[in-house]
């Protein structure tokens, strides 16, 4: 009898677990059995880890070959469990020597002709193995991500034959080299282009300056998608921690292409239609949503009363932590999701209540029952509300190019590090996540006033009053000033409706 071990992992949202393959080969009547709670895509890798090897011309031994994947009651799910099991294989049957693979973890999908193909997970798998002093072989497409982590040593193999190989030591394999960073190609069309609608830039710009909710109203066609779109290109760089966080959901995703770690805040626009699973997470594997693929960025909800309201009540409690919890029978997983919110919605179903001369015959009342569906807790949570009206072509032909997106994005980019410098230690690093104790010592007293008086008269939640300090705060940061006076709040409170305003 001859027993081998390989670990690999599984995964709890962007947590590796680690899990230890165990393969014995033993006398009795021949069978392939792979037991350990494995689902139906970990079963089936017998079957392909068989091929395989006969493609190699190596067929198995005529006993009983048992896999055991421990912890036995921990679910195990996806195709990284190939190689693992073929490793473990070969050496339980000598052809690669057992104590090479006691130094590393092993992931990758074996295909029919023997090549490795990327799997997701390498990432946060490469992260697991530094922390325990391994070496990781996984595909070799997927070398460069491996090599960001600081696994001790990374294995990049094309196919089996050459991994074998490199084990036996007759031909090693080449270590990767970690990629360069995604370009910053990724910044996006340039806010000169939108002609007009002052008033939409430089709320978008407070918006960027201290990452806050942003809900557009406006008839269609009056360039709401546009200002959105020229978001990402206000933002600054992540710091390299936040991209980390950033890749590694991206990663078990399976959506980190070339290995690259991009510096670039993520912009997601998902189709109205999408489920809540789809926003929020879930599925049969409780994969990441879309508010966790957008961590550290921007989710563009467009036409945002078309979502179905369960998916658009499911962001409540994200839009407030910062994390996302998928329940299932068998398991909770935990995603971050610190996001900034930019949602853009038409008054009404038509889309041009308040214009005499094209909206429909329901008006105004189409436009309230439109508006209904969203709900007061959900536009509680949103720090600015603007409205964006058409500009006439007369006008829009007419209208000066504004500043660059390079223009605003320095002043945003001088904005958010004096946040940086203020919260330091208080692990946040904008204004969206800041407490009020955080915030009050640097308000004038009559701003603070102001902000008390007009809460008490606009009948504002408590959540709505602290997202309005927090607001006037991050404009006082675009205007450089230290303290937060009375026209910052003012302005601030420009922005602050419990409704969308009806045309």
């Amino acid at each position: 009898m001859s027993l081998a071990r390989v670990t690999t992992f599984s995964f709890h949202g962007v947590e590796a677990v680690p899990v230890e393959v165990q393969v014995q080969v033993a006398t009795g009547l021949p069978a392939f059995t792979v037991v350990g709670l494995a689902n139906k895509a970990v079963g089936e890798s017998r079957e392909r880890v068989r091929a395989v090897l006969s493609g190699l011309g190596l067929s198995l031994p005529p006993k009983r070959i048992l896999v055991n994947l421990a912890p036995a009651d921990l679910p195990k799910e996806g195709s990284h469990f190939d190689l693992p099991i073929a490793l473990g294989l070969l050496a339980a049957m000598g052809v690669i020597p057992a104590d090479e693979l006691a130094h590393f973890a092993a992931m990758g999908e074996l295909a029919l002709d023997g090549s490795i193909q990327p799997v997701a997970g390498v990432l946060p798998a490469a992260l697991a193995c530094g922390e325990r002093e391994l070496g990781l072989v996984c595909p070799a497409s997927q070398g460069a991500e491996a090599c960001w982590a600081g696994a001790t040593e990374a294995v990049a193999a094309p196919d089996l034959r050459a991994l074998i190989a490199h084990f036996q030591g007759r031909q090693l394999l080449s270590p990767p080299a970690p990629a360069s960073p995604a370009a910053d190609a990724a910044r996006g069309p340039c806010l000169s282009e939108v002609r007009g609608q002052e008033s939409a830039k430089r709320a978008l710009e407070i918006a960027a300056a201290g990452s806050h909710h942003l809900l557009m109203v406006g008839p269609p066609g009056s360039g709401k998608s546009m200002l959105a779109a020229r978001l990402p290109g206000l933002l600054p760089d992540l710091s390299p921690s936040e991209a980390l966080e950033v890749s590694l959901v991206r990663s078990v995703a399976g959506g980190l292409e070339g290995g690259r770690i991009s510096p670039r805040p993520p912009f997601r626009d998902p189709h109205h239609s999408a489920s809540q699973a789809a926003l929020t997470g879930g599925g049969p594997k409780a994969r990441p949503g879309e508010i966790s693929l957008a961590h550290r960025g921007v989710l563009f909800l467009d036409e945002l009363p078309e979502f179905p309201r369960p998916a658009l009540e499911a962001l409540r409690q994200p839009l407030e932590t910062g994390r996302v919890m998928v329940a299932r029978a068998a398991a909770h997983v935990s995603y971050p999701a610190r996001v900034q919110l930019v949602a853009a919605m038409n008054p009404c179903r038509c889309g041009y209540l308040g214009d005499a001369a094209r909206e429909c015959g329901t008006a105004p009342r189409c436009g309230e029952t439109y508006q209904a569906k969203l709900s007061g807790p959900l536009l509680d949570r949103i720090d600015l509300t603007i409205e964006v009206q058409p500009i006439p072509p007369r006008e829009l032909a007419r209208a000066p190019t504004g500043e660059t997106s390079a223009e605003v994005a320095a002043r945003v980019a001088a904005a958010r590090q004096a946040q940086r410098a203020r919260y330091e230690g208080l692990g946040i690093s904008t204004n969206s996540e800041a407490p009020v104790e955080a915030m009050r010592e640097g308000f004038a007293p009559e701003a603070l006033a102001l902000a008390e008086t007009a809460a008490e008269r606009l009948s504002l939640s408590s959540r709505g009053f602290t997202r309005t300090l927090r607001v006037a705060r991050s404009i006082a940061d675009l205007a450089g000033e230290s303290m937060v006076a009375r026209p910052h709040v003012a302005e601030a409170l420009t922005f602050r409706q419990r409704r969308p305003a009806a045309g």
